[in-house]
């Protein structure tokens, strides 16, 4: 197998957030408590984020009993779902990201603070996002947007809730991992990519059960679903240098084939984790702006989205 040439598939503007990033986990961070390697990324995230927008504002409020973040704003509402393994992350993490959202679509984004793992292994996630999402909808239309393990919730929500309102008008998912064979692909390609590694990926698969996954689960692995219909329309963006790749495409696909609505987006030379580069990588800044225009997009029921 060729290894990827990261000198040549990712910029100097990439590298330089790598490296930021990279400087904030010493070499033993695998070996650190769970509480201790929250707090570095916290302090990592917090790094990137800048000022709040003009005109956004948040205020903290629980939904369906799930701690939120809410910044107000139009119909219909984001429901968002933060990154970090379903282990690190929360509200203050994914902070900067959701006040740019309601500033880029002008419409309400609630941020969901879900139960993290190993306290609370799978379903408490999955449950919390289902949760959130169902009242959302309760009161009127709703866009599900994750990246990372927050994508896979969102996913599994809308599988989970397809039957049961439709009221979800779209989802878009960010560098997601949804369950794909970690035994090919990009899985391998991209083992040791920079950012994520497919042994990270094993941590945080096998950290979030309490014993080995079931296997055919669309709860936790929403690509393992034998079915894909009555899915809301679809933008799943990869990250190309990241060993997730192959899942957005293959989600996509699967909505496709069985009649939906889907589209899939592979960013060139990016990493895992990108949306915290949006300010300082051009690429970066590139994609964010296709993931508002395809929340709008859904919010107007236009199609396609980007």
């Amino acid at each position: 197998m060729t290894r990827p040439d990261y000198l040549t598939l990712i910029d100097a503007a990439t590298w330089a957030f790598i490296r930021k990033t990279n400087a904030f986990y010493p070499p033993d961070t695998a070996t650190l408590s769970i509480p201790r390697q929250r707090a570095i990324y916290d302090r990592m995230c917090a790094a990137f984020d800048t000022p709040y927008p003009p005109g956004v504002t948040a205020r903290d409020e629980p939904v369906a009993g799930v701690p939120c973040r809410i910044y107000p704003g139009a119909q219909p509402t984001v429901l968002y779902l933060h990154g970090g393994g379903h282990v690190v992350g929360g509200l203050q993490s994914h902070d900067g990201i959701c006040a740019d959202i309601r500033a880029a679509t002008g419409l309400t984004v609630v941020a969901a603070d879900y139960r993290l793992s190993p306290e609370h292994r799978h379903p408490a996630a999955f449950n919390d996002a289902c949760a959130v999402a169902r009242a959302l909808a309760g009161a009127g239309p709703v866009i599900l947007v994750g990246d990372s393990a927050g994508a896979n919730l969102a996913a599994a929500a809308c599988h989970a809730l397809r039957h049961e309102t439709r009221q979800i008008k779209g989802q878009v998912l960010i560098y997601p991992g949804l369950g794909g064979d970690l035994n090919q692909g990009s899985y391998l390609t991209h083992a040791n990519a920079p950012m994520l590694t497919r042994d990270d990926v094993l941590f945080y698969r096998d950290i979030r059960h309490d014993g080995p996954a079931s296997e055919g689960d669309p709860t936790a692995s929403p690509l393992q679903d034998t079915d894909f219909t009555g899915l809301p329309p679809t933008l799943a963006i990869a990250a190309e240098c990241d060993p997730l790749a192959d899942d957005a495409p293959a989600y996509a696909a699967k909505i496709t084939q069985a009649g939906g609505r889907a589209q899939a987006v592979t960013e060139a030379g990016l990493i895992h984790g990108y949306l915290r580069a949006r300010h300082s990588v051009p690429r970066a800044r590139e994609s964010f702006a296709r993931m508002t225009a395809a929340i709008t997009a859904f919010a107007e029921d236009r199609w396609p989205c980007c």
